[in-house]
């Protein structure tokens, strides 16, 4: 299985919490959905029907992500604008807000459609995209590079692995987390499964350390990269898709 590697990043990024409305939070990093729409801007999905959570969130689709800079969480006011009243300034409401400062992740991807995963590894290569890039929300810039395009393999050996990406609840063996000196471990209920009328049919509990570094487990699947990365895709990989 090809899976292309490549780095995001900027200055912010807002990846709202789905619980949280007067003073919204975010997710330490993108949930699938958000990658999907990365990719489906550099892709050049058509906006209006949503045609990225079609092509990037089913499950022809591999997607995992990294984190590459450890997570620092910052609150900033933004002043909302009542559009209602057309383009016054009147009105504006105070938000405080959580964002992520100097975010950077590194996201894997892989299809099973050959020529999308040709085409968008083209425009990275080029720093090519359709639409602009940006981390959560339109006003957060995002600049990307490609990293490489490396073989996996799926292994189900259950043995202990050091997971260079979050771990979904749902692919982890239970107790399988070795607990290490030094590192963090904290756990988001993420969305991992969009429709095209953005309606989230999955949620998941994922497991990450926020420094960014390994986390010692023992999970169902995971992919092993011939650059010596082992990551776990946030849905299950089954030998019987043809994946390996």
């Amino acid at each position: 299985m090809k899976v292309l590697v490549f780095d995001i990043w900027g200055d912010y990024a807002h990846f709202r919490k789905f619980y949280t409305t007067t003073s919204p939070l975010t997710f330490s990093f993108p949930p699938p959905p958000t990658i999907a729409g990365v990719l489906g801007a550099i892709y050049g999905t058509t906006k209006e029907t949503n045609q990225y959570l079609k092509i990037f969130g089913g499950d022809e689709c591999r997607i995992a992500v990294r984190i590459i800079k450890p997570i620092k969480k910052v609150r900033l006011g933004l002043n909302l604008v009542d559009t209602k009243l057309g383009w016054t300034l009147k009105r504006r409401t105070q938000i405080r807000t959580e964002f992520v400062k100097a975010p950077h992740y590194r996201i894997y991807f892989s299809h099973q459609d050959q020529q999308i995963l040709k085409d968008i590894t083209a425009s990275i290569k080029e720093h090519k995209t359709v639409y602009t890039l940006s981390l959560g929300l339109s006003e957060l810039l995002a600049n990307f590079k490609f990293v490489g395009e490396f073989n996996g393999v799926i292994k189900n050996d259950n043995g202990w692995v050091d997971i260079f990406t979050p771990i979904t609840e749902e692919n982890l063996i239970p107790k399988g987390i070795e607990v290490e000196t030094g590192k963090k471990y904290i756990k988001e209920k993420i969305p991992i499964k969009m429709t095209p009328e953005r309606v989230v049919e999955k949620y998941d509990e994922v497991i990450f350390e926020p420094g960014g570094q390994t986390i010692k487990a023992r999970v169902k699947s995971y992919c092993h990269l011939d650059n010596g990365e082992n990551i776990a895709f946030f849905w299950d990989l089954l030998p019987s898709r043809g994946t390996s």
